[in-house]
């Protein structure tokens, strides 16, 4: 039943967002962003670790979970170093993906050439 919810959850998210994307003008990147803030917003009220409760890792596949990253870590950091551990927090729980994201960049912008 776990991996129903799951499925569902990751579905659900990707449909909605294709449907803001087919009846709007917002880019994809536009829609990126809402999520990820939407999903730091949920983990701000601590409602992002209840979806997580509920459907389990299918909520940590969607771009939600990196605001809910971002947020956690942040506000894990900041009980413990105060201000700046905010800015620590921010990148503690997301640096393994960042560095992915600028490496896989670099590499594939090496390699392919861009269409005029």
């Amino acid at each position: 039943m776990l991996i129903l919810k799951s499925f569902l959850f990751c579905g659900i998210v990707c449909m909605i967002a294709q449907i803001i994307l087919d009846n709007t003008k917002l880019s994809p990147g536009h829609i990126t962003s809402i999520f990820v803030v939407l999903g730091a917003f949920l983990d701000s009220f601590s409602f992002y670790d209840k979806i997580i409760k509920s459907v389990g890792g299918g909520a940590l596949l969607p771009i939600t979970s990196f605001g809910h990253s971002l947020i956690h870590g942040a506000l894990a950091k900041a009980n413990e170093y105060g201000i700046i551990g905010i800015l620590m927090g921010m990148f503690d729980l997301t640096a393994t993906g960042i560095t992915a994201a600028i490496i896989f960049a670099f590499v594939f912008s090496l390699i392919f050439k861009p269409k005029n």
